[in-house]
This record gives structure tokens, sequence and C-alpha cells, in this order.
């Protein structure tokens, strides 16, 4: 049991991204991986309000089989110039959005929802984190898609993994951009069971 963890129940983790899994790891929190089935969609609004929207569907999906445990949802997107960027479908589509990322400063938000039925807790809150990619090459971009790893990644990296090379500065919570803010989410867990 972590000591920033303040509770006996499991985490329940509606999601089965890794990168979730291993913030949640480094931090001592002691979960159960369950995934939502809930199928993203895209949709209008601003880029708080759908990671809001999903965190918050993916956390209520899961509370209803889970009602005796906390249950976490969360949701990442890549913002730059009022595009919002998910996992991207293609290689090429992968190349585009890193491309278009080279040289400039985006926006990562991450929404968080958390929900314990049997208690009555919930609370849910969009974290912003400023990333700056490298001036990148051409064959830079190729030999980093060739890797696979940025298929699976909003906006097309993982600076937790070999993405980290793009990345020229952050400015906010690093593991926001890994896909989970979880200083914050915890500091929120144990004010909301006061």
């Amino acid at each position: 049991m972590s000591y920033w963890y303040p509770v006996e129940k499991e985490l329940i983790l509606a999601s089965k991204s890794p990168r979730r899994t291993e913030v949640l790891e480094l931090a001592g929190v002691p979960h159960i991986i369950h995934p939502s089935s809930v199928e993203e969609v895209s949709m209008e609004g601003s880029p708080e309000g759908i990671v809001m929207h999903w965190a918050q569907a993916k956390a209520a999906d899961v509370a209803v089989k889970f009602s005796d445990h906390p249950v976490l949802g969360a949701d990442t997107m890549v913002f730059r110039d009022g595009i919002l960027m998910g996992k991207p479908q293609s290689t090429e589509q992968a190349f585009d959005m890193i491309r278009s990322l080279s040289g400039r400063w985006h926006t990562v938000y991450g929404g968080v929802s958390l929900i314990w039925q049997s208690r009555g807790t919930s609370f849910s809150f969009v974290e912003a984190t400023r990333v700056k990619v490298r001036d990148l090459a051409e064959q830079e971009i190729r030999a980093y898609i060739a890797t696979g790893e940025p298929m699976d990644k909003a906006g097309a990296y993982g600076i937790q993994g070999q993405g980290c090379v793009l990345v020229e500065k952050v400015e906010g919570c690093y593991f926001n951009v890994m896909g989970l803010p979880v200083s914050r989410f915890l500091q929120r867990f144990r004010e909301s069971l006061t």
C-alpha cells in the first residue's frame, strides 16, 4: 500500500493504457485494470470539455460493475493551433501529426474522473501541459514511426519512450503527458474523502 494512496480498496483503472498503469505503479497505487467498453467517437467542443466527457464516461461505465471500489477514468488529447489530435489511424497520419508538431509548442490535455459509488465520492478535473517538440528532419520522423511507438498514442508520440528524443521542453505536469497527472489525482482523492 502506498503512503500517498488514501484507502485500503484497490483502485479500478477503466483503461488498458500501459502508460497509466506504469504511472500508478510508480506511485505505488494498488490497482486492477478493467478497461471501459465506451467507444470513443469524434465530437465537437473545447479540448477541456472533450477529455472531461470521455474520462467521466469511462469511469461511469466501469463504476456500475465495481460500486464498492474507486474507479478511475482518464482521457488524453493533444491540441495544437485549434486542432485536436487523437491516436493516428495510419503511419501517414502519424507522420503528418508529428511533422505538424515539429519545432512548435502544443498542449496536452488530460481529463481525470473518479467515481466511488458506494461512498458517494466523485470528482473530475482537467490538467493541461505545454510541450515543445524540437525541429525534426523527415528521416527522424520516419525512423520514429518505424518503431511502432506512435500508433497508439495521442499526437503520435510517447514522451516516456523513444519519443523522448523529440521533446525539447515541458511546462507543467510530465506525467499528464504520459497519460495521468498522478500527483494532482492523488491529492484530489485525499481531499474528496475528508
